[in-house]
């Protein structure tokens, strides 16, 4: 990016090589023309894929490849004018940025660190994300998480930190005897299907848990089946050779969410995106000295990076009773500073600021093979971007301590409290107050429950399995024949696909039936569709009842609160000081 090693004489920043293009809202690389650059041929744009679509592009000596869409006219570099009166020939002039416009249309958030950065370069350019993936260092989970990515779907990544202790000054850190680094830090990011708030569910590393039984993928390509184990919830990664999948596996047992993606960085993603923004601001109550970490921060507003940003996230022995449940709190308050400061304007219109974030982040940075190419990097980061941060609730795993111990070192799930926060995220159901669907909409939803119902004799369904339990079909089926009086039900067998929520399609003529069925089922207005009714063997109209991911058995209602009021919650939008 230098201009001098292009063959140019003209003193070009490096920074204003990123420029703004009116014309698509996107910054974009562009290295401008020069003698000795070659221009490659122009080829065909390929309007699906995105991945493999041929662009105009210009190569210079150092090899870097400027994108340009075909029929739009982007503005070239920006170069150093040598007075003010002095305008460069050729160059295109540019609207004036409407004051706080600009950073409050790109405001957005991220799960973790990792996911904010690509939204951040989302608009850089092609080329410049693949210079990123290939950073970005991949894991094959297998079943452990999703196939590929979807937009239209809720979606839960695992957001892992380790404690390796390679990179400099990393030394004094972590577990020596360990090079892949335990779960030190886990969090279980959820974002909802409307993309309207998500959740930040902390795992404490020292909860006792059933690691279990977990296939990984070797070197040579074999795979390896480590068994099983109750242990503390940390060592679902590295010990024995378990992997990301394994820890993923072990979320998917504790919680019965499932994620569907992992991002993983160790020690120096700490330090390093946190110089890359120049530092993140962080309060505390009371003067800390901590000589075990080397945090030394005075009472109030501190500005942190590098070294004293990680001392910050890594120490136990500054806040409340020196457990690892203090330090995650601490932990939340920290990501939703971070998260803050990437969504400033000052963070997101510097062109040079987004470029080493987005280096720190990806060099740091190991994920799931789904989500490893830029594509889908980028469609996870441009998702992610919607969310606004006042409606991201950081929560923890409620526990107990282990009673299995006479000094309480670890703790165990506190089922009666974890639960509905487990139910709630499977739901897809928010911890924050949302912006409400339109008045129409949520009249014509509430509608669907109102008015005749019919005897529970004349409603005849078939019931289908789209993603329930093996079994949940004629399970439901022998419920609502023996127990509720629905004898004109018949078992469908599978559903053409899984759905994340059961459904129940009925025609017009049907709407009393479906009410009936609704009632008897704990559905929803949202869950019933109005469609089209199917024939059963003697020709007879049915409605269709879907089990979907959310079933969770005969009898139990799947409705649900609009939201859930969980006491020890924070959100990305509030300033804390960690005591």
């Amino acid at each position: 990016m230098d201009a001098q090693g292009r063959g140019r004489a003209e003193n070009v920043d490096p920074a204003d090589q990123w420029v703004f293009n009116p014309n698509t809202g996107e910054y974009e690389l562009q290295l401008g023309d020069s003698a000795p650059q070659q221009s490659a041929v122009p080829g065909p744009r390929r309007a699906a894929d995105g991945a493999e679509g041929a662009v105009r592009s210009r190569t210079g000596t150092r090899g870097r490849v400027a994108p340009e869409a075909p029929g739009r006219d982007v503005p070239p570099p920006r170069r150093r004018r040598a007075a003010p009166a002095e305008q460069v020939p050729g160059r295109r002039g540019r609207r004036p940025a409407k004051k706080g416009g600009k950073a409050k249309k790109a405001v957005m958030w991220t799960g973790g660190s990792m996911a904010l950065i690509l939204v951040a370069v989302a608009g850089g350019g092609y080329l410049y994300l693949k210079h990123l993936e290939g950073n970005v260092d991949t894991t094959d989970v297998g079943t452990a998480g999703a196939s590929s990515f979807r937009k239209d779907e809720a979606f839960n990544i695992l957001l892992i930190g380790t404690d390796k202790r390679t990179g400099e000054g990393n030394e004094s850190y972590g577990d020596k005897g360990n090079t892949t680094g335990h779960a030190d830090t886990t969090l279980l990011l959820h974002v909802a299907k409307d993309r309207s708030n998500a959740t930040v569910l902390s795992i404490p590393r020292d909860m006792v848990v059933d690691i279990p039984d977990c296939e990984t993928k070797q070197e040579d390509g074999s795979f390896k089946t480590i068994p099983g184990v109750h242990d503390r919830f940390g060592y679902s990664l590295g010990v024995s050779g378990r992997d990301a999948g394994c820890t993923m596996r072990t979320v998917h047992e504790v919680t019965g969410i499932k994620p569907d993606h992992f991002m993983m960085a160790d020690f120096n993603a700490i330090k390093t995106l946190t110089t890359a923004v120049d530092g993140v601001d962080v309060c505390v109550e009371e003067p800390v000295n901590d000589k075990k970490s080397g945090l030394n921060l005075p009472a109030g507003p501190s500005t942190i990076q590098g070294e004293q940003a990680l001392a910050f996230v890594r120490t136990r022995h500054a806040w409340g009773n020196e457990g690892d449940l203090d330090r995650i709190k601490v932990q939340q308050q920290f990501l939703a500073s971070l998260m803050r400061k990437m969504s400033s304007g000052d963070t997101l219109t510097s062109p040079t600021k987004l470029m080493k974030l987005a280096e720190a982040a990806t060099e740091a940075l190991t994920v799931d093979k789904a989500i490893g190419k830029v594509g889908t990097l980028k469609d996870v980061a441009l998702e992610l971007k919607k969310v606004p941060t006042k409606n991201i609730s950081f929560l923890t795993v409620p526990v107990n301590d282990n009673p299995a111990e006479t000094v309480h070192v670890t703790v165990v799930v506190d089922e009666a409290k974890a639960g509905p926060i487990f139910d709630a995220i499977k739901g897809d159901v928010s911890f924050t107050d949302v912006k409400q669907k339109e008045q129409k909409e949520k009249a014509a939803v509430a509608a669907r429950l109102k008015g005749t119902k019919a005897p529970a004799a004349d409603v005849r369904t078939q019931v289908l399995n789209g993603g329930a339990a093996d079994g949940s079909a004629q399970e439901t089926l022998n419920w609502l024949q023996l127990e509720k009086g629905v004898t004109k039900s018949e078992n469908g067998g599978n559903a053409p696909a899984d759905l994340p929520k059961t459904t129940l399609e009925y025609a017009p003529e049907q709407a009393d039936q479906a009410r009936t069925l609704a009632a008897i089922m704990g559905l929803s207005g949202a869950a019933m569709k109005p469609g089209k009714s199917v024939t059963n063997s003697q020709g007879l109209p049915m409605m269709t009842l879907t089990l979907g991911k959310d079933f969770k058995g005969a009898g139990i209602p799947l409705t649900g609160p609009a939201k859930i009021d969980v006491k020890e919650k924070t959100t990305a939008d509030k300033v804390q000081c960690a005591s």
